[in-house]
């Protein structure tokens, strides 16, 4: 009987865990379409909590909201024949707005469902 030998694998630290994280998230498809917004610090709720708290500005982009990122992330990701066909969504607000703009900028044809209310 063989015995069977897996490779034996270095231990993974945390910091090359968020290494790596880090560099996935600068190299996303996302930065097509989406900026890479600024940390602005927060002083007064800084001073009340007594740590440095730092607010990520996604109102900035041009979206106002971080909800670009995901629905330009999944549409960049759909197949060719997913493109072909189009997307719909149904969303009150910032959602509808990524996937309004994600898709116009990989040139797919969007439905955008709104309520009424």
């Amino acid at each position: 009987m063989t015995s069977l030998s897996l490779p034996s694998r270095a231990p993974v630290t945390p910091q090359q865990l968020l290494s790596e994280q880090v560099r996935r998230i600068l190299s996303a498809p996302v930065y097509d379409l989406a900026i890479e917004t600024p940390l602005q610090g927060a002083p007064a709720l800084s001073a009340s909590l007594g740590n440095q708290v730092l607010l990520k500005r996604e109102d900035l982009q041009p979206t106002f909201s971080f909800k670009i990122r995901g629905a330009y992330t999944r549409l960049s990701r759909l197949s060719p024949a997913q493109r072909a066909r189009g997307v719909i969504t149904a969303s009150a607000g910032n959602h509808a707005q990524g996937v309004a703009l994600a898709a116009a900028h990989l040139g797919l044809n969007a439905t955008i469902v709104m309520p009424t209310t």
